[in-house]
């Protein structure tokens, strides 16, 4: 146990203290601090001072509803007339003293119509709130000029009441189910990630040490079996930092800008309503999933004597996690349906497929406590099958990148 321990902490301290390790923790760190920041960023990248359009009204009767409406729809929008000629103005856009010319009139039907001139056409923000905003002005326009009562129109383009009932109580409403999307979408990366990252880490951790002959060192001095399962716990160690650091910042920083990201993305996948069962069972599947796909790395790391044949061997382990994530966001919008049932109990999806359906809809117990017990079970006989190919696969030398390899493995520790 002692000798489990050395090499557990070493593994961990090793890569902790790695100049990879805290460069891509630091980069990370500072994107999630940049998407919380994200619209201080844009402001102070966006222009001084509010944007002002100067206008021409050749029908002197368009300027004040437009200017009235944009204002009230659009405060960084500055409508302002322009009173001389329409060279002199295009000249004035050039110059960057305007941002834009709007050249207003009337067409055969006394109906408006307009020109909009900028230096950059490629930048129609501001373009097409005008056109919008004139649109409104000219339905209100021939309303008038038809005689239909305002209100009587208003009332026609008014949207449908549409409401939506579920029958089953138990149920998620749609406010529940958008509020378990946030959780369910960073769950889902966090797993990718972590199994992308630190499983690829762990084979080609063993493959470096075979390479170098350190491997015959370490099996003489502790069994294959304790080095695997140490190894695989110091890396998890190293991932459940990483994550911490990650999960605790940016938690930091959504409560802290709370009233800043209300109305936006944090309220329509918002994640500070979330049921406290919901957290665990992430944590759970989280850690079910790593144990899982990290013995699965370690196994096919130890069959490659070399770094350039890691990635090769462990690409079976990249497409079960790329299939499971892919099946898991197809599940988002539709997590009741049969094909998303049956992939939660499969062992290598369960980790993400289950959790979604935990997360978006209202399942028994049992079904994610059989869920859990296949993960479960799974990750035994894994490891089971894993260690015997492991301490055969660690006195492997020579070129190999094939999964026969593993019949070979077996067969060295049956010798022994």
């Amino acid at each position: 146990m002692n000798k489990f321990w050395i090499i557990m902490s070493h593994t961990y301290l090793t890569r902790v203290k790695s100049k990879s390790f805290i460069i891509t923790t630091l980069i990370t760190l500072l994107l999630i601090i940049g998407l919380a920041n994200m619209q201080t960023i844009l402001d102070s990248f966006s222009n001084d001072g509010d944007d002002e359009i100067t206008v021409i009204d050749n029908s002197n009767q368009l300027f004040d509803p437009l200017s009235q409406s944009v204002g009230q729809s659009n405060e960084d929008i500055q409508l302002s007339a322009y009173d001389g000629s329409e060279e002199d103005a295009k000249e004035a856009v050039q110059s960057e003293e305007y941002q834009a010319l709007v050249v207003l009139s009337m067409d055969e039907n006394d109906l408006p119509e307009a020109r909009y001139f900028s230096n950059n056409i490629s930048e129609n923000g501001n373009q097409m709130f005008i056109q919008q905003q004139l649109q409104q002005l000219k339905v209100t326009i021939a309303t008038q000029q038809s005689g239909i009562d305002e209100a009587t129109l208003a009332e026609i383009y008014k949207p449908i009441t549409f409401n939506i009932v579920a029958l089953d109580e138990t149920a998620k409403t749609e406010e529940e189910l958008s509020q378990a999307r946030g959780i369910v979408y960073i769950m889902l990366f966090l797993l990718y990630m972590a199994v992308m990252m630190y499983g690829q880490m762990i084979a080609t951790d063993v493959a470096t040490e075979k390479s170098s002959r350190v491997m015959e060192i370490l099996v003489s001095s502790a069994s294959p079996v304790t080095h695997m399962f140490a190894k695989i716990i110091g890396i998890a160690l190293l991932g459940l930092t990483q994550v911490t650091l990650f999960v605790g910042v940016g938690y930091y920083l959504l409560t802290s800008k709370t009233n800043e990201l209300t109305g936006g993305f944090f309220e329509t996948f918002g994640i500070q309503d979330t049921s406290p069962t919901t957290y665990l069972y992430a944590v759970v599947f989280f850690l079910l999933g790593y144990l899982l796909y990290a013995t699965l790395a370690a196994m096919l790391g130890s069959l490659v004597s070399r770094v350039e044949d890691a990635q090769q061997m462990i690409m079976p382990m990249i497409f079960l996690i790329l299939i499971a994530f892919f099946i898991a966001m197809f599940g988002i919008n539709m997590p009741g349906s049969t094909f998303i049932t049956i992939s939660s109990y499969i062992p290598f999806f369960s980790p993400m497929v289950m959790f979604l359906r935990v997360g978006m809809l209202d399942i028994p117990v049992w079904e994610v406590a059989l869920s859990i017990g296949i993960l479960i079970g799974t990750i035994i006989l894994l490891a089971i099958i894993g260690a015997r190919v492991y301490k055969g696969g660690v006195l492997m030398y020579g070129r190999s990148s094939s999964l026969k390899d593993i019949k070979t493995a077996i067969a060295l520790t049956k010798k022994e």
